[in-house]
């Protein structure tokens, strides 16, 4: 199977704290530095998972762009896409004690992928194309988007789209999403239960409901999380999304709780 994610690769700075925290405070922590991004995060995962992966989007030419496109290459991704000059994107994770996370996020250049810049060879072979709400909740990088589900619909492949944010839906608007979503028409829709709640409460296609701790459920079918040691939640998401494009929910499960238990997004 060859997935191709369109989308954000950052630099993912992920500290996980301890100890005291406030003014004139001192704590210690725990630190990874590397790629990240939520299409560049499933399409690593993908790969690792025994699938063909590619990447489509926009990077920067600075230290920091480089360095994120060295490691997705190295993980068995091909990068495809414009690179610029300019400033790569970057997102802090803040991970408490329990591993729940906190993002503080710069996305650079990453929204400003045009649809002229797309190369529609760039999506020739590609079963599924996967898709960050990101890449739908700003311009011109959703006209982009839009331009590639043509592409590859046009082939015979699916689509698929995590809605990605709770609160981009609320400040794009969730009619206004919605729409596009019915044009687009994915097979699968990812969502949390704030960001399907932002949207409205439903989707075009199967919905694949992200619930953390609890599992998720597909089309209200429930499957649990399988136990593991919680150190990190950044990625699991996007992990449990690729985990399910490639292999279903067994493997979906299995991914997630892979990613939880380490520090980081990517495998």
């Amino acid at each position: 199977m060859r997935l191709c994610a369109l989308g954000d690769l950052l630099l993912d700075v992920v500290v996980r704290t301890s100890g005291s925290s406030g003014p004139d405070a001192e704590g210690s922590a725990e630190t990874r530095v590397g790629a990240g991004g939520q299409a560049a995060n499933v399409a690593a995962w993908a790969a690792e998972l025994g699938a063909e992966a590619r990447f489509v989007g926009k990077r920067a030419s600075d230290a920091a762009g480089e360095l994120v496109a060295g490691e997705l290459s190295a993980r068995g991704v091909e990068l495809l896409g414009p690179v610029e000059e300019g400033r790569n994107g970057v997102v802090v994770s803040l991970v408490a004690a329990d591993g729940n996370r906190t993002m503080l996020t710069d996305r650079g250049v990453a929204p400003g992928l045009r649809a002229e810049e797309l190369d529609v060879r760039w999506f020739g072979g590609c079963d599924r194309l996967h898709l960050s709400g990101y890449s739908l909740l700003r311009r011109p990088i959703e006209e982009a988007a839009a331009k590639a589900v043509g592409a590859v619909q046009a082939q015979g492949g699916r689509v698929s789209i995590d809605l990605a944010s709770a609160s981009g839906i609320a400040e794009y608007g969730p009619e206004k999403l919605l729409s596009r979503l019915e044009l687009l028409q994915p097979e699968l829709v990812f969502a949390n239960e704030g960001e399907l709640a932002a949207i409205g409460g439903e989707v075009p296609g199967t919905l694949v409901l992200k619930r953390g701790a609890d599992g998720f459920s597909v089309d209200g079918i429930d499957h649990p999380a399988l136990r593991a040691d919680v150190v990190d939640t950044t990625g699991a998401g996007d992990a449990l999304a690729a985990g399910y494009l490639v292999g279903g929910p067994e493997l979906a499960a299995q991914a997630a709780a892979r990613c939880v238990a380490q520090l980081g997004a990517m495998p």
